[in-house]
C-alpha cells in the first residue's frame, strides 16, 4: 500500500483535517516507508500530489502542515464516501471586544529616540 493510500485511509477514518505528525502517529507501521523521518516523506508525498494533480488531487492543504480529503473540505460526497459523516459545522468566531483606539501620547514612546 502506498504512502498516499495509507494517508487517504486515515483521513477518511477521522474526517477532520490533520497535521502530518498526527497522520504519521496514527499510521504507525502501516506506512510503507522505513525512513527515519516519516513526517518528511508524508509531507513531501502530499505536497507533490497536490502540486502535480492540482484540483484533481484527493487531498487539499487546509493550512500549513494540515491536510484533509478534498471531498471533505468542499462538502462533496462521492459514491465511495456515502457512509461517512461530513465534517461537523464549526461555531463562528467570537468577535473581540470593540474598543475605540486611544491617541498616542509621549508616555507611549519608550526610549530609542535622540535626547533633545
Amino acid at each position: 500500500m502506498s504512502t498516499l493510500a495509507v494517508v487517504e485511509e486515515i483521513l477518511r477514518e477521522t474526517a477532520v483535517p490533520m497535521s502530518v505528525r498526527e497522520i504519521v502517529e496514527r499510521a504507525g507501521v502501516r506506512l510503507p516507508s522505513k525512513s527515519k523521518t516519516p513526517d518528511t516523506v508524508v509531507a513531501r508525498d502530499l505536497s507533490m500530489d497536490i502540486k502535480r494533480k492540482g484540483e484533481t488531487s484527493l487531498f487539499v492543504r487546509t493550512s500549513p502542515g494540515r491536510y484533509t480529503l478534498r471531498a471533505l473540505a468542499t462538502g462533496t460526497v462521492t459514491d465511495n464516501m456515502r457512509t461517512m459523516s461530513a465534517l461537523p459545522a464549526r461555531k463562528p468566531a467570537v468577535a473581540a471586544g470593540t474598543s475605540t483606539p486611544r491617541a498616542r501620547t509621549d508616555s507611549d514612546v519608550q526610549g530609542g529616540g535622540f535626547a533633545s
